[in-house]
């Protein structure tokens, strides 16, 4: 049967999975990320804030969005146990990635990992572009359709494949692609909590003055 990832979906897929005591940053974000300086962030899709938690103690100012109520209130409680400093830089926002439409040219980063949405990645990466400052950076990542951990998987979940160069098809004019490729990393730790490796689409632009 089909998988459709609305809110039903993600309710039953936190509530059914512990919280993580440790929380560690998405791999790719901080390959990307660690070079430049902190300014206003977007983070989209942000599950229980391991991402939003790392910005905002590097001194970012983050709004972190995704569907899940429960996810938001861990990352939530997870942002407060590392104290006020890092708590008061996120907002944290309970919105549909679907149909949200984040403010126009404000973020200094916009950076969305793994995101499981039913509009097509072309769709999601217009729309996240559009939320960039100029001379700010837009950082994606997805599962690639060469992913060992994906195959074979229901219909709504195959959508959440996509390659590098597909996502850069969403980019209007005025963009600097700067990273547009596959990568490995170990899948141990990722969001899914399987083993082995796994292959991402990674895009990183940088939006022209």
């Amino acid at each position: 049967m089909p998988v459709e990832f609305d809110g039903e979906y993600w309710a039953e897929h936190y509530h059914g999975r512990a919280a993580h005591g440790v929380r560690q940053p998405t791999v790719h974000l901080v390959t990307e990320v660690a070079d430049l300086a902190p300014g206003r962030a977007l983070d989209a899709g942000c599950g229980e804030g391991a991402d939003a938690v790392w910005l905002a103690a590097r001194g970012w100012r983050v709004t972190a969005v995704d569907l899940a109520a429960t996810a938001l209130e861990r990352g939530r409680d997870h942002a407060g146990r590392l104290g006020v400093d890092v708590a008061d830089r996120i907002d944290w926002v309970r919105a549909d990635l679907t149909t949200w439409t984040p403010p126009g040219d404000t973020f200094d980063l916009v950076a969305s990992h793994y995101v499981h949405s039913t509009v097509s990645m072309r769709t999601l990466v217009r729309r996240l572009a559009a939320a960039v400052a100029p001379n700010g950076t837009l950082l994606v990542v997805g599962h690639h359709p060469s992913d060992p951990h994906h195959h074979g998987q229901p219909p709504r979940a195959a959508e959440a494949q996509v390659t590098a160069e597909e996502m850069a098809a969403g980019l209007g004019p005025g963009w600097d692609v700067l990273v547009a490729g596959t990568r490995t990393r170990s899948a141990g730790g990722g969001p899914h909590g399987h083993g082995g490796t796994s292959r991402d689409a990674v895009l990183r632009a940088r939006r022209r003055p």
